[in-house]
Protein backbone atom coordinates (compact mmCIF):
# COMPACT_ATOMS: atom_id res chain seq x y z
CA UNK A 1 0.00 0.00 0.00
CA UNK A 2 2.94 2.47 0.64
CA UNK A 3 4.81 1.82 -2.25
CA UNK A 4 1.80 2.43 -4.57
CA UNK A 5 1.00 5.45 -2.72
CA UNK A 6 4.48 6.47 -3.26
CA UNK A 7 4.13 5.50 -7.15
CA UNK A 8 1.26 7.53 -6.98
CA UNK A 9 2.84 10.79 -6.06
CA UNK A 10 5.84 10.24 -8.11
CA UNK A 11 3.14 10.37 -10.88
CA UNK A 12 1.53 13.35 -10.33
CA UNK A 13 4.29 15.15 -8.64
CA UNK A 14 5.03 16.56 -12.18
CA UNK A 15 3.69 20.43 -13.01
CA UNK A 16 2.51 20.34 -16.39
CA UNK A 17 0.36 17.19 -15.33
CA UNK A 18 -0.56 18.05 -12.44
CA UNK A 19 -1.12 21.73 -14.12
CA UNK A 20 -3.09 20.53 -16.63
CA UNK A 21 -5.83 18.39 -14.25
CA UNK A 22 -6.10 21.21 -12.36
CA UNK A 23 -7.27 23.36 -15.19
CA UNK A 24 -9.47 20.78 -16.83
CA UNK A 25 -11.32 19.79 -13.37
CA UNK A 26 -11.73 23.96 -12.40
CA UNK A 27 -12.56 24.31 -15.86
CA UNK A 28 -15.43 21.67 -15.89
CA UNK A 29 -16.00 22.68 -11.87
CA UNK A 30 -16.55 26.31 -13.51
CA UNK A 31 -18.69 26.05 -15.95
CA UNK A 32 -20.88 23.22 -14.37
CA UNK A 33 -21.33 25.83 -11.46
CA UNK A 34 -21.67 28.66 -13.68
CA UNK A 35 -24.30 27.38 -15.91
CA UNK A 36 -25.99 25.61 -12.46
CA UNK A 37 -26.07 29.86 -11.32
CA UNK A 38 -27.34 30.55 -14.60
CA UNK A 39 -30.19 28.05 -14.94
CA UNK A 40 -31.02 28.66 -11.25
CA UNK A 41 -30.81 32.41 -12.40
CA UNK A 42 -33.00 32.63 -15.51
CA UNK A 43 -35.63 30.09 -13.86
CA UNK A 44 -35.89 32.45 -10.77
CA UNK A 45 -36.19 35.51 -12.83
CA UNK A 46 -39.06 33.52 -14.97
CA UNK A 47 -40.69 32.88 -12.09
CA UNK A 48 -40.58 36.22 -10.31
CA UNK A 49 -41.55 37.69 -13.53
CA UNK A 50 -44.85 35.12 -14.43
CA UNK A 51 -45.68 36.17 -10.77
CA UNK A 52 -45.69 39.53 -11.02
CA UNK A 53 -47.54 39.09 -14.39
CA UNK A 54 -50.01 36.72 -12.26
CA UNK A 55 -50.36 38.89 -9.66
CA UNK A 56 -51.31 41.75 -12.37
CA UNK A 57 -53.96 39.42 -13.81
CA UNK A 58 -55.39 38.86 -11.09
CA UNK A 59 -55.55 42.76 -10.12
CA UNK A 60 -56.95 43.64 -13.21
CA UNK A 61 -59.53 40.37 -13.76
CA UNK A 62 -61.21 41.44 -10.66
CA UNK A 63 -61.73 44.93 -11.24
CA UNK A 64 -63.49 43.36 -14.67
CA UNK A 65 -65.50 41.28 -12.68
CA UNK A 66 -66.04 44.19 -10.03
CA UNK A 67 -67.85 46.40 -12.52
CA UNK A 68 -69.76 43.04 -14.18
CA UNK A 69 -71.20 42.49 -11.42
CA UNK A 70 -71.90 46.10 -10.04
CA UNK A 71 -73.65 46.44 -13.90
CA UNK A 72 -75.61 43.28 -13.00
CA UNK A 73 -76.80 44.31 -9.88
CA UNK A 74 -77.66 48.05 -11.20
CA UNK A 75 -80.23 46.69 -13.84
CA UNK A 76 -81.17 43.98 -11.03
CA UNK A 77 -82.20 46.47 -9.24
CA UNK A 78 -84.14 48.88 -11.41
CA UNK A 79 -88.30 48.48 -12.40
CA UNK A 80 -87.95 48.37 -15.69
CA UNK A 81 -88.30 45.48 -17.69
CA UNK A 82 -89.06 44.39 -21.42
CA UNK A 83 -87.48 46.59 -24.12
CA UNK A 84 -88.60 49.69 -24.22
CA UNK A 85 -86.74 52.67 -25.33
CA UNK A 86 -86.00 53.40 -21.61
CA UNK A 87 -85.14 50.25 -20.99
CA UNK A 88 -82.37 50.08 -23.81
CA UNK A 89 -81.34 53.51 -22.76
CA UNK A 90 -80.56 52.39 -19.26
CA UNK A 91 -78.83 49.74 -21.05
CA UNK A 92 -76.16 52.27 -22.53
CA UNK A 93 -76.28 54.26 -19.36
CA UNK A 94 -74.77 50.85 -17.97
CA UNK A 95 -71.78 50.83 -20.73
CA UNK A 96 -71.20 54.57 -20.12
CA UNK A 97 -70.54 54.15 -16.28
CA UNK A 98 -68.49 51.32 -17.17
CA UNK A 99 -64.96 51.03 -18.77
CA UNK A 100 -64.84 47.12 -18.84
CA UNK A 101 -68.92 46.66 -20.23
CA UNK A 102 -68.35 46.03 -24.02
CA UNK A 103 -72.43 45.30 -23.85
CA UNK A 104 -75.06 45.14 -21.30
CA UNK A 105 -78.13 43.39 -22.67
CA UNK A 106 -82.09 41.99 -21.54
CA UNK A 107 -83.28 38.62 -22.65
CA UNK A 108 -86.37 37.41 -21.66
CA UNK A 109 -88.71 34.41 -23.40
CA UNK A 110 -89.66 36.59 -26.28
CA UNK A 111 -87.22 39.34 -26.73
CA UNK A 112 -83.88 40.88 -26.59
CA UNK A 113 -81.94 44.07 -26.63
CA UNK A 114 -78.97 45.41 -25.79
CA UNK A 115 -76.48 49.08 -25.46
CA UNK A 116 -75.04 48.22 -28.79
CA UNK A 117 -78.14 47.10 -30.83
CA UNK A 118 -80.80 48.36 -29.17
CA UNK A 119 -84.11 45.82 -29.49
CA UNK A 120 -83.93 42.49 -31.57
CA UNK A 121 -85.17 39.42 -31.98
CA UNK A 122 -83.84 37.69 -28.93
CA UNK A 123 -81.00 35.52 -29.78
CA UNK A 124 -80.76 31.67 -28.17
CA UNK A 125 -78.45 31.73 -25.64
CA UNK A 126 -76.49 28.87 -24.29
CA UNK A 127 -76.52 27.04 -21.10
CA UNK A 128 -73.83 29.12 -18.71
CA UNK A 129 -70.43 27.44 -18.18
CA UNK A 130 -70.61 28.45 -14.46
CA UNK A 131 -73.45 28.41 -12.63
CA UNK A 132 -73.21 30.41 -9.17
CA UNK A 133 -75.76 31.07 -6.43
CA UNK A 134 -76.08 35.11 -7.67
CA UNK A 135 -75.07 34.83 -10.91
CA UNK A 136 -74.29 32.52 -14.20
CA UNK A 137 -71.18 32.90 -16.26
CA UNK A 138 -70.94 31.93 -19.79
CA UNK A 139 -67.33 31.77 -21.52
CA UNK A 140 -66.15 33.10 -24.37
CA UNK A 141 -65.25 29.42 -26.50
CA UNK A 142 -64.16 30.47 -30.51
CA UNK A 143 -60.74 31.10 -31.66
CA UNK A 144 -61.67 33.50 -34.42
CA UNK A 145 -59.53 36.80 -34.13
CA UNK A 146 -62.62 39.64 -33.47
CA UNK A 147 -61.74 41.94 -30.69
CA UNK A 148 -65.50 42.57 -30.82
CA UNK A 149 -66.62 39.24 -29.23
CA UNK A 150 -67.65 38.60 -25.96
CA UNK A 151 -64.85 36.87 -23.77
CA UNK A 152 -66.56 36.71 -20.87
CA UNK A 153 -70.50 37.62 -20.00
CA UNK A 154 -71.86 37.29 -16.44
CA UNK A 155 -75.79 36.98 -15.91
CA UNK A 156 -78.22 37.31 -13.08
CA UNK A 157 -82.40 37.23 -13.59
CA UNK A 158 -83.15 38.72 -17.36
CA UNK A 159 -79.81 40.65 -17.60
CA UNK A 160 -76.21 40.04 -19.23
CA UNK A 161 -73.12 41.95 -19.10
CA UNK A 162 -70.13 41.27 -20.97
CA UNK A 163 -66.88 42.34 -21.20
CA UNK A 164 -64.72 42.08 -24.57
CA UNK A 165 -61.58 40.14 -26.22
CA UNK A 166 -60.73 44.09 -26.85
CA UNK A 167 -61.38 45.12 -23.53
CA UNK A 168 -59.40 42.28 -21.82
CA UNK A 169 -56.43 42.49 -24.27
CA UNK A 170 -56.16 46.72 -23.81
CA UNK A 171 -55.73 45.83 -19.47
CA UNK A 172 -54.38 42.32 -19.46
CA UNK A 173 -50.74 41.96 -20.99
CA UNK A 174 -50.66 38.61 -22.18
CA UNK A 175 -47.43 37.36 -23.68
CA UNK A 176 -46.80 35.65 -26.98
CA UNK A 177 -48.51 32.52 -27.87
CA UNK A 178 -50.20 32.51 -23.85
CA UNK A 179 -53.25 31.40 -22.92
CA UNK A 180 -55.97 32.37 -19.97
CA UNK A 181 -57.75 30.04 -18.84
CA UNK A 182 -60.86 29.24 -17.31
CA UNK A 183 -60.87 25.85 -15.33
CA UNK A 184 -64.04 24.12 -14.76
CA UNK A 185 -65.42 20.90 -13.43
CA UNK A 186 -63.12 20.16 -11.56
CA UNK A 187 -60.16 20.80 -12.98
CA UNK A 188 -60.98 18.63 -15.93
CA UNK A 189 -62.00 21.30 -18.58
CA UNK A 190 -60.38 24.54 -19.58
CA UNK A 191 -62.25 27.63 -21.49
CA UNK A 192 -59.42 29.83 -23.06
CA UNK A 193 -60.63 33.26 -22.54
CA UNK A 194 -57.85 34.64 -24.20
CA UNK A 195 -55.26 33.14 -26.47
CA UNK A 196 -55.04 29.89 -28.25
CA UNK A 197 -56.45 26.99 -27.02
CA UNK A 198 -53.89 24.61 -24.68
CA UNK A 199 -53.89 20.88 -24.52
CA UNK A 200 -55.74 20.39 -21.27
CA UNK A 201 -54.36 18.76 -18.58
CA UNK A 202 -50.79 20.32 -18.98
CA UNK A 203 -49.76 17.60 -16.86
CA UNK A 204 -50.36 14.09 -16.74
CA UNK A 205 -50.68 14.11 -12.95
CA UNK A 206 -53.23 17.30 -12.62
CA UNK A 207 -53.99 19.11 -10.33
CA UNK A 208 -50.77 18.95 -8.80
CA UNK A 209 -50.42 17.84 -4.47
CA UNK A 210 -48.26 21.17 -4.38
CA UNK A 211 -50.61 23.98 -3.40
CA UNK A 212 -47.65 26.42 -4.83
CA UNK A 213 -48.99 29.19 -7.01
CA UNK A 214 -46.47 28.45 -9.87
CA UNK A 215 -46.03 25.26 -11.42
CA UNK A 216 -42.45 25.01 -13.70
CA UNK A 217 -42.41 22.41 -16.51
CA UNK A 218 -39.48 22.14 -19.42
CA UNK A 219 -41.89 23.79 -21.53
CA UNK A 220 -44.05 25.81 -19.52
CA UNK A 221 -44.90 28.15 -16.90
CA UNK A 222 -48.36 27.69 -15.31
CA UNK A 223 -49.68 29.56 -12.95
CA UNK A 224 -52.66 29.46 -10.76
CA UNK A 225 -54.75 32.00 -9.43
CA UNK A 226 -56.73 32.18 -6.91
CA UNK A 227 -60.43 32.68 -6.52
CA UNK A 228 -63.22 33.57 -4.58
CA UNK A 229 -65.70 31.02 -5.94
CA UNK A 230 -64.65 26.87 -5.78
CA UNK A 231 -66.63 26.58 -9.24
CA UNK A 232 -63.89 27.43 -11.35
CA UNK A 233 -59.85 28.64 -11.30
CA UNK A 234 -58.04 30.97 -13.48
CA UNK A 235 -54.70 29.29 -15.58
CA UNK A 236 -52.28 31.56 -16.80
CA UNK A 237 -49.84 29.73 -19.18
CA UNK A 238 -46.89 31.04 -20.86
CA UNK A 239 -44.15 28.86 -23.00
CA UNK A 240 -40.46 28.44 -21.94
CA UNK A 241 -39.20 28.55 -25.71
CA UNK A 242 -37.00 31.59 -25.40
CA UNK A 243 -34.88 29.86 -22.50
CA UNK A 244 -32.84 28.11 -25.00
CA UNK A 245 -31.61 31.02 -26.48
CA UNK A 246 -30.55 33.63 -23.07
CA UNK A 247 -28.72 30.05 -22.26
CA UNK A 248 -26.60 30.00 -25.36
CA UNK A 249 -26.28 34.16 -24.73
CA UNK A 250 -24.96 33.15 -21.01
CA UNK A 251 -22.85 30.51 -22.23
CA UNK A 252 -21.19 32.80 -24.75
CA UNK A 253 -20.17 34.76 -21.83
CA UNK A 254 -19.09 31.61 -19.29
CA UNK A 255 -17.12 29.49 -21.68
CA UNK A 256 -14.27 31.72 -22.21
CA UNK A 257 -14.54 33.54 -18.70
CA UNK A 258 -14.40 30.00 -17.32
CA UNK A 259 -11.62 28.82 -19.99
CA UNK A 260 -9.62 32.12 -19.13
CA UNK A 261 -9.82 31.06 -15.19
CA UNK A 262 -9.28 27.51 -15.36
CA UNK A 263 -6.24 28.41 -17.34
CA UNK A 264 -4.97 30.77 -13.95
CA UNK A 265 -5.39 28.36 -11.78
CA UNK A 266 -3.56 25.70 -14.05
CA UNK A 267 -0.53 27.97 -14.27
CA UNK A 268 -0.62 28.37 -10.38
CA UNK A 269 -0.95 25.02 -9.67
CA UNK A 270 1.89 24.81 -12.14
CA UNK A 271 4.40 27.86 -10.44
CA UNK A 272 3.37 25.43 -6.81
CA UNK A 273 4.49 22.50 -7.87
CA UNK A 274 7.89 23.84 -9.57
CA UNK A 275 8.52 25.83 -6.08
CA UNK A 276 7.82 22.53 -4.14
CA UNK A 277 10.21 20.26 -6.27
CA UNK A 278 12.25 23.33 -5.90
CA UNK A 279 11.94 23.29 -2.36
CA UNK A 280 12.12 19.43 -2.04
CA UNK A 281 15.88 19.74 -4.04
CA UNK A 282 16.85 22.28 -1.59
CA UNK A 283 16.06 19.56 1.32
CA UNK A 284 17.72 17.23 0.18
CA UNK A 285 21.01 19.01 -0.77
CA UNK A 286 20.49 20.62 3.20
CA UNK A 287 20.62 16.74 4.04
CA UNK A 288 23.75 16.99 2.27
CA UNK A 289 25.26 19.65 3.45
CA UNK A 290 24.30 19.57 7.04
CA UNK A 291 21.98 22.68 7.38
CA UNK A 292 19.68 20.52 9.12
CA UNK A 293 20.00 21.05 12.84
CA UNK A 294 18.39 19.08 16.09
CA UNK A 295 17.04 20.98 19.49
CA UNK A 296 15.97 19.59 22.33
CA UNK A 297 12.57 20.85 23.96
CA UNK A 298 13.31 19.94 27.67
CA UNK A 299 10.19 17.77 29.18
CA UNK A 300 10.22 18.43 33.19
CA UNK A 301 8.28 16.84 35.73
CA UNK A 302 5.87 19.04 37.28
CA UNK A 303 5.82 18.48 40.95
CA UNK A 304 9.85 18.63 41.19
CA UNK A 305 10.24 20.87 38.24
CA UNK A 306 13.18 18.03 37.44
CA UNK A 307 13.57 17.23 33.88
CA UNK A 308 13.18 13.94 32.78
CA UNK A 309 14.15 13.94 29.19
CA UNK A 310 13.24 16.09 25.52
CA UNK A 311 11.63 16.05 22.32
CA UNK A 312 13.64 16.26 19.70
CA UNK A 313 13.04 19.23 17.12
CA UNK A 314 14.24 19.54 13.51
CA UNK A 315 15.46 22.99 12.12
CA UNK A 316 16.35 24.01 8.96
CA UNK A 317 18.79 27.18 8.96
CA UNK A 318 19.53 27.86 5.57
CA UNK A 319 23.75 29.06 4.73
CA UNK A 320 22.22 32.83 4.81
CA UNK A 321 21.11 32.60 8.00
CA UNK A 322 16.96 32.30 7.52
CA UNK A 323 15.10 29.69 9.14
CA UNK A 324 12.38 27.65 7.00
CA UNK A 325 9.67 26.97 9.20
CA UNK A 326 8.96 23.09 9.88
CA UNK A 327 5.26 23.98 8.95
CA UNK A 328 6.71 24.42 5.46
CA UNK A 329 9.18 21.55 4.86
CA UNK A 330 7.99 18.96 7.18
CA UNK A 331 4.35 18.38 5.25
CA UNK A 332 6.63 18.51 1.19
CA UNK A 333 9.16 15.56 3.24
CA UNK A 334 6.34 13.59 4.22
CA UNK A 335 4.74 13.85 0.71
CA UNK A 336 8.09 13.08 -0.47
CA UNK A 337 8.95 10.60 1.36
CA UNK A 338 12.08 12.60 2.45
CA UNK A 339 11.12 12.41 5.62
CA UNK A 340 12.06 8.92 6.20
CA UNK A 341 16.13 10.54 5.68
CA UNK A 342 15.11 13.35 8.20
CA UNK A 343 14.01 10.45 10.93
CA UNK A 344 16.91 8.60 10.56
CA UNK A 345 19.18 12.05 10.61
CA UNK A 346 17.60 12.96 14.14
CA UNK A 347 18.02 9.94 15.19
CA UNK A 348 21.81 9.72 14.18
CA UNK A 349 22.38 13.14 15.73
CA UNK A 350 21.04 12.83 18.85
CA UNK A 351 22.77 9.71 19.71
CA UNK A 352 25.69 11.11 18.49
CA UNK A 353 25.46 14.21 20.58
CA UNK A 354 23.43 12.83 23.74
CA UNK A 355 24.61 9.25 23.68
CA UNK A 356 27.41 9.69 26.76
CA UNK A 357 24.77 11.38 28.61
CA UNK A 358 22.00 9.30 28.08
CA UNK A 359 24.07 6.45 29.28
CA UNK A 360 24.96 8.75 32.19
CA UNK A 361 21.41 9.40 33.30
CA UNK A 362 19.74 5.80 32.50
CA UNK A 363 16.40 7.91 34.09
CA UNK A 364 16.28 10.52 31.12
CA UNK A 365 14.83 9.78 27.91
CA UNK A 366 14.18 11.45 24.47
CA UNK A 367 11.25 11.33 22.05
CA UNK A 368 11.20 11.27 18.34
CA UNK A 369 8.09 12.21 15.76
CA UNK A 370 7.45 9.79 13.53
CA UNK A 371 5.88 10.24 10.11
CA UNK A 372 2.02 8.04 9.17
CA UNK A 373 4.98 6.68 6.53
CA UNK A 374 7.01 5.37 9.14
CA UNK A 375 4.36 3.94 11.59
CA UNK A 376 2.68 1.93 8.97
CA UNK A 377 6.15 0.04 8.02
CA UNK A 378 8.27 -1.87 10.79
CA UNK A 379 11.59 0.17 9.26
CA UNK A 380 12.47 2.84 12.41
CA UNK A 381 12.84 -0.30 14.40
CA UNK A 382 15.20 -1.64 12.54
CA UNK A 383 17.00 1.50 12.08
CA UNK A 384 16.72 2.75 15.71
CA UNK A 385 17.84 -1.07 17.22
CA UNK A 386 21.29 -0.38 14.87
CA UNK A 387 22.51 3.13 16.59
CA UNK A 388 21.56 2.48 19.64
CA UNK A 389 23.50 -0.91 19.58
CA UNK A 390 26.57 1.44 18.15
CA UNK A 391 26.12 4.48 20.97
CA UNK A 392 25.22 1.68 23.66
CA UNK A 393 21.94 3.36 24.93
CA UNK A 394 19.22 1.35 26.44
CA UNK A 395 16.05 1.52 23.69
CA UNK A 396 14.12 2.43 27.06
CA UNK A 397 15.71 6.33 26.23
CA UNK A 398 14.03 6.81 22.36
CA UNK A 399 10.39 7.12 22.90
CA UNK A 400 8.32 7.84 19.83
CA UNK A 401 5.47 10.39 19.19
CA UNK A 402 2.86 9.55 16.74
CA UNK A 403 0.33 11.92 15.93
CA UNK A 404 -3.55 10.62 15.92
CA UNK A 405 -3.35 12.11 12.01
CA UNK A 406 -0.68 9.03 11.26
CA UNK A 407 -2.75 6.07 12.67
CA UNK A 408 -4.50 5.40 8.96
CA UNK A 409 -4.79 2.17 9.70
CA UNK A 410 -5.02 1.56 13.27
CA UNK A 411 -4.62 -2.03 13.01
CA UNK A 412 -1.54 -1.95 10.90
CA UNK A 413 -0.13 0.40 13.15
CA UNK A 414 -1.64 -1.24 16.64
CA UNK A 415 1.59 -4.10 15.29
CA UNK A 416 4.20 -1.87 14.50
CA UNK A 417 3.70 0.16 18.02
CA UNK A 418 3.61 -2.71 19.98
CA UNK A 419 6.90 -4.19 17.92
CA UNK A 420 8.87 -1.16 18.77
CA UNK A 421 7.71 -1.51 22.66
CA UNK A 422 8.42 -4.93 22.96
CA UNK A 423 11.97 -4.03 22.23
CA UNK A 424 11.88 -1.23 25.60
CA UNK A 425 10.89 2.13 23.22
CA UNK A 426 7.80 4.11 24.82
CA UNK A 427 5.27 5.29 22.55
CA UNK A 428 3.48 8.49 23.21
CA UNK A 429 0.53 10.13 20.98
CA UNK A 430 1.42 13.81 20.38
CA UNK A 431 -1.27 16.39 19.88
CA UNK A 432 -3.94 14.18 21.29
CA UNK A 433 -7.24 15.76 21.45
CA UNK A 434 -6.94 17.26 17.25
CA UNK A 435 -7.05 14.37 15.40
CA UNK A 436 -9.86 11.30 15.24
CA UNK A 437 -7.96 8.60 17.81
CA UNK A 438 -11.60 7.12 19.21
CA UNK A 439 -11.43 6.21 23.41
CA UNK A 440 -12.31 2.96 21.66
CA UNK A 441 -8.61 2.36 19.69
CA UNK A 442 -7.11 3.72 22.08
CA UNK A 443 -7.73 0.89 24.30
CA UNK A 444 -6.35 -1.03 22.31
CA UNK A 445 -2.99 0.85 21.48
CA UNK A 446 0.28 0.18 22.94
CA UNK A 447 0.58 3.47 24.12
CA UNK A 448 2.67 4.71 27.24
CA UNK A 449 1.77 8.34 27.49
CA UNK A 450 -0.90 11.08 26.15
CA UNK A 451 0.69 14.86 25.36
CA UNK A 452 -1.81 17.67 25.26
CA UNK A 453 -1.93 20.05 22.15
CA UNK A 454 -1.12 23.41 23.40
CA UNK A 455 -4.27 24.58 21.81
CA UNK A 456 -6.07 23.26 24.65
CA UNK A 457 -3.75 24.54 27.30
CA UNK A 458 -3.85 27.51 26.20
CA UNK A 459 -7.73 27.16 26.74
CA UNK A 460 -7.40 26.47 30.64
CA UNK A 461 -8.94 29.12 32.48
CA UNK A 462 -10.95 30.71 30.05
CA UNK A 463 -14.60 30.91 29.15
CA UNK A 464 -13.95 28.93 26.15
CA UNK A 465 -15.65 26.18 24.49
CA UNK A 466 -12.44 23.69 24.40
CA UNK A 467 -11.49 24.88 28.25
CA UNK A 468 -13.18 21.94 29.38
CA UNK A 469 -10.88 19.26 27.00
CA UNK A 470 -8.01 19.25 28.53
CA UNK A 471 -9.50 18.00 32.13
CA UNK A 472 -11.73 15.32 30.15
CA UNK A 473 -8.39 13.81 28.21
CA UNK A 474 -6.48 13.71 31.78
CA UNK A 475 -9.29 11.68 33.36
CA UNK A 476 -9.34 9.65 30.21
CA UNK A 477 -5.96 9.21 30.42
CA UNK A 478 -6.01 8.13 34.43
CA UNK A 479 -8.57 6.07 33.64
CA UNK A 480 -6.13 4.15 31.08
CA UNK A 481 -3.42 4.26 33.63
CA UNK A 482 -1.71 6.29 31.29
CA UNK A 483 0.91 9.72 31.72
CA UNK A 484 0.22 12.76 30.71
CA UNK A 485 2.31 15.45 28.87
CA UNK A 486 0.89 18.69 28.51
CA UNK A 487 2.61 20.85 25.63
CA UNK A 488 2.88 24.70 25.11
CA UNK A 489 2.62 25.57 29.01
CA UNK A 490 4.27 29.44 29.19
CA UNK A 491 2.63 30.63 32.73
CA UNK A 492 3.15 29.40 36.31
CA UNK A 493 -0.72 29.54 36.89
CA UNK A 494 -1.20 26.83 33.80
CA UNK A 495 1.84 24.53 35.40
CA UNK A 496 0.02 24.77 38.77
CA UNK A 497 -3.45 23.97 37.57
CA UNK A 498 -2.03 20.83 35.43
CA UNK A 499 -0.14 19.92 38.17
CA UNK A 500 -3.44 20.33 40.56
CA UNK A 501 -5.69 18.56 37.86
CA UNK A 502 -3.10 15.38 37.96
CA UNK A 503 -0.96 16.04 34.69
CA UNK A 504 2.55 14.36 35.22
CA UNK A 505 5.11 16.25 32.99
CA UNK A 506 5.18 19.31 30.88
CA UNK A 507 7.07 21.22 28.47
CA UNK A 508 6.84 24.79 27.22
CA UNK A 509 8.46 28.49 27.32
CA UNK A 510 7.97 28.73 31.05
CA UNK A 511 10.33 25.97 31.59
CA UNK A 512 12.87 26.22 28.37
CA UNK A 513 13.05 27.22 24.97
CA UNK A 514 14.20 24.87 22.29
CA UNK A 515 18.13 23.70 22.94
CA UNK A 516 20.84 22.61 21.11
CA UNK A 517 22.74 19.68 22.42
CA UNK A 518 25.44 21.94 24.97
CA UNK A 519 22.57 23.75 26.32
CA UNK A 520 20.61 20.33 26.93
CA UNK A 521 23.51 19.23 28.48
CA UNK A 522 24.10 22.23 30.96
CA UNK A 523 20.37 21.86 31.76
CA UNK A 524 20.76 18.34 32.89
CA UNK A 525 24.30 18.49 34.13
CA UNK A 526 23.64 21.22 36.93
CA UNK A 527 20.18 19.61 37.70
CA UNK A 528 17.88 23.12 38.23
CA UNK A 529 15.20 24.45 35.35
CA UNK A 530 15.85 26.98 33.84
CA UNK A 531 13.06 29.79 34.28
CA UNK A 532 14.75 32.73 35.20
CA UNK A 533 17.40 32.12 32.61
CA UNK A 534 16.03 30.91 29.18
CA UNK A 535 17.89 30.57 26.19
CA UNK A 536 16.63 31.20 22.89
CA UNK A 537 16.02 28.93 19.57
CA UNK A 538 19.05 29.03 18.25
CA UNK A 539 18.09 27.08 15.26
Amino acid sequence: MASALLLLRSVLYRPWLLATLAAAASATLLLLASLGVAMHQLQQGESEQMNARGERFLERLEQIFGQLREGVDQLQAQPLRGCSPSMVETLQQIGFNYRFVYEAAYIDRSQSCSNRFGERARDPVRPPDIQGPTYSYWLNTTTQPNDNLAALMLGSGNFRVSTSRGHLTDVVDLPANGSLLVVLDKGTRAVPVLGSPQPWPPTSDWPPATTDALLATPSQLIYRMPTQSPDYQLVLITPRADSQLKMNMVLWLLFPGSLLLAWCIGWLVMQLVRQRRSLSAELQGALRRGELQVLYQPIFELTSRRCVGAEALVRWRRPDGTLTSPDLFIPLAENTGQIRQITDFVLQQLLEQLGQMLRANPHLYISVNLAACDVMVPRIGRVAARLLALHRVAASQIAFEVTERGLIDVVVARDNLQALRDVGHQVLIDDFGTGYCSLAYLQTLPVDCLKIDKTFIDALGHDAASSGVAPHIIRMAHALQLRVIAEGIEYEAQALLLNSEGVNYGQGWLFAHPLNARQFTELVTRGRRMAKRRFDDEA
